[in-house]
Formats: structure tokens, C-alpha cells, sequence
């Protein structure tokens, strides 16, 4: 089968990857399912693992297959498997997780002590065919098109994760401020319209971005090039501030917004990821504010966002590419030129 894998790490996107001839994967243990790839979606985290972003968190062996927003058709199931069986569609959670260790045992997927991430870990779905196993396959409702759900195995449940935790803290009529209304901020957005009454405040640098917040549910927009947002969200608040900020850029301009507009005891969820947090302690202890960080999501809350999807709350703005055309992805997303998410097609 063909495969986009990773030789060395590079900075370079024009030719970061190789489509390689590579063997179909045999299932190894009787949990095990094979997966045929329909939809494979492309993440900044792709673009950071083969920069080298992530050699130094996680075990990496290249040459290695990248890929973990992935969905598609069992192909295959170990002898144990009960829950899908050939034919079945369904979108697979990143992590496959061993259910037997203490954080999965109290539900933390990822934190789990024996994990395989796919495409950062093990090999992932930029492929025709992905090995995953059963506790990480969640069937598909019918009439869910694998294609097009594939981005939410990561970029949603991340997006899901994180506005569920911030909207357990906000109360109707309470602000939330969302920066980066992208690929992973267009979901959170909704995610958060479907699920608080609060005021939406939708923070990003491109004037197309907020016209589609707006059509998402955003109660206000601010041009953080042209606006102050501190000052527009101070307005919106009567000077009280956000309860919550969601962060989907996380760079240092934006997690040194957090003491100005956060309210007392808000929180700034950091999903983004390649700046820094730089803030005295004194303003954490004086606002009691806090970062939060945000990886993935739980098995559950995947299954929650399915829903949600299923239900019309949610929907993705997706560009297709085939497989080989996977380095001008890589390249146009390091340029910022998709919108929404891209997802590859590896068949």
C-alpha cells in the first residue's frame, strides 16, 4: 500500500514527506482492527512533528507514517473484537489506549501509561490502511460520511474538550473569547454556542474568519490587527472581563492577553501551541487566574462531539487533497492559506 511517511525532520514543507510502497498492516493482537483510511486530516500538529517539535515529549522511530485525524471502513477485527466488525464506518480516536492502567481506569485516555498516539507514536492514517484497536474505534451514526468527519478524531475533540471545560465555568450572560476562529476555533465555536448561553467574543486577524464566526454564532468579532481587544471586550463586559478565553493560536501575543481581559477567577485555555507564558506569579495570585493546557479529549467526549455532529449543532469547513498532494498541504497550512481543515484522501 502507499504511505506518506516521515524520513528526517525538516522545516522544509515542500517535500517533508514521501509516498513510499510500504506493507499492509497485520493485525497483532486479538483487539485489533484495521482500518481502510477514507479521510485522514491534516493538523498543525503534523507540520510540528516533522519539525522536530515533539522529539524530545515522545518516542519517535522514523521512517514513520503521520496521520491522526483519521476515519474510515473496518477492513478487519481480531478475534476479540465485539463492538464494530467488517464493513462497519467509523472514526477512530488518536490515542489507542490499554483500558487496564489507573488513568483508564478513572477514564483519562491520555494519560494513559501504555498508549500508541497514531502518526506521532506509531504509524498513523496517511495511508490506505491504519492498525488501531477496538477501545479506540467509535462507530458512525448512518449517513455519516467518513471523509468528512475524519478531522474531528483530533481537531474536534480538541475543540470539544476544551469548550466543555470552560462551559462548566460560564453562566448565561457571562463572555467567552475565542482567538483563531480556524480550523480548530470554527469547531470550538460552536461547540460552545450549542452548549452555554454565554456571549461569544471571536478574536482573529482576517476579516473572512470573523464573517464566518459570526455565521457560527459569535456574538461580537474584534480584528486583532486593526482593534484593541482588550478595550472591545471591556465594553462587551461592562469592564467585568471574560470569564473564559480559548486560545486556539497560543502564541505569545495571545496567552499575554489573558490578564487583560480575563475576569476575576477566569481561566485561559492554551490549545494552540509554540509560544509561551509569560506572566509574573503575582498576576496569577492577584486575578486568580489560571492557564489551562489542553491535549485531545477523553474516548467519551468524542463519542459527545459525534453527537453534536450528528445532531446539525456542528459542522466542519473542509478542503480534499489526494495523497499525493500531501506536502502542498503541509506547505499551505505553514502559509496559512487553508481555511477550515484539510483532509487527505489516501485511497
Amino acid at each position: 500500500m502507499q504511505a506518506a511517511r516521515l524520513h528526517e525532520y525538516t522545516d522544509e514543507m515542500t517535500d517533508a514527506l514521501s509516498i513510499d510502497d510500504v506493507d499492509r498492516p497485520t493485525l497483532e493482537h486479538s483487539d485489533g482492527v484495521l482500518i481502510e483510511v477514507e479521510g485522514a486530516g491534516w493538523c498543525q500538529t503534523d507540520n510540528h512533528i516533522i519539525e522536530g517539535m515533539w522529539e524530545e515529549y515522545v518516542p519517535q522511530e522514523l521512517p514513520m507514517t503521520l496521520g491522526h485525524e483519521n476515519a474510515g471502513i473496518v477492513a478487519e477485527v481480531g478475534d476479540e473484537v465485539t463492538l464494530v466488525e467488517e464493513g462497519d464506518p467509523v472514526i477512530c480516536h488518536p490515542v489507542q489506549s490499554c483500558g487496564i492502567c489507573r488513568p483508564c481506569r478513572l477514564g483519562e485516555d491520555m494519560y494513559c501509561e501504555n498508549s500508541a498516539f497514531n502518526g506521532l507514536t506509531t504509524d498513523g492514517g496517511f495511508a490506505e490502511y491504519l492498525q488501531t484497536n477496538e477501545r479506540a474505534v467509535i462507530p458512525l451514526p448512518e449517513g455519516a460520511d467518513p471523509t468528512e468527519i475524519a478531522p474531528h478524531a483530533d481537531a474536534g475533540i480538541t475543540a470539544y474538550h476544551a469548550a466543555k471545560k470552560a462551559a462548566d465555568e460560564l453562566n448565561p450572560g457571562d463572555a467567552c473569547v475565542v482567538i483563531g476562529i480556524g480550523g480548530l476555533g470554527h469547531i470550538g465555536l460552536q461547540c460552545l454556542d450549542a452548549m452555554t448561553a454565554a456571549d461569544i467574543v471571536a478574536v482573529d486577524l482576517k476579516d473572512e474568519a470573523l464573517e464566518l464566526a459570526a455565521d457560527l454564532g459569535a456574538s461580537h468579532t474584534v480584528n486583532s490587527g486593526e482593534e484593541d481587544v482588550a478595550g472591545v471586550v471591556a465594553d462587551v463586559t461592562d469592564d467585568d472581563g471574560a470569564q473564559q478565553v480559548l486560545d486556539f493560536v497560543g502564541a505569545d501575543e495571545t496567552t499575554g492577553l489573558a490578564p487583560d481581559v480575563l475576569a476575576a477567577g477566569g481561566d485561559h485555555h492554551v490549545i494552540g501551541y509554540g509560544g509561551h507564558v509569560h506572566e509574573p506569579s503575582q498576576t496569577l495570585v492577584d486575578g486568580e487566574m489560571a492557564f489551562r493546557g489542553t491535549l485531545v479529549g477523553k474516548y467519551a467526549e468524542l463519542q459527545e462531539l459525534v453527537s453534536l455532529v450528528d445532531r446539525g449543532d456542528v459542522a466542519l469547513h473542509t478542503e480534499q487533497y489526494g495523497l499525493d498532494e500531501i506536502n502542498t498541504v503541509a506547505e499551505r497550512l505553514e502559509h496559512g492559506e487553508i481555511e477550515g481543515r484539510a483532509v487527505v484522501l489516501p485511497s
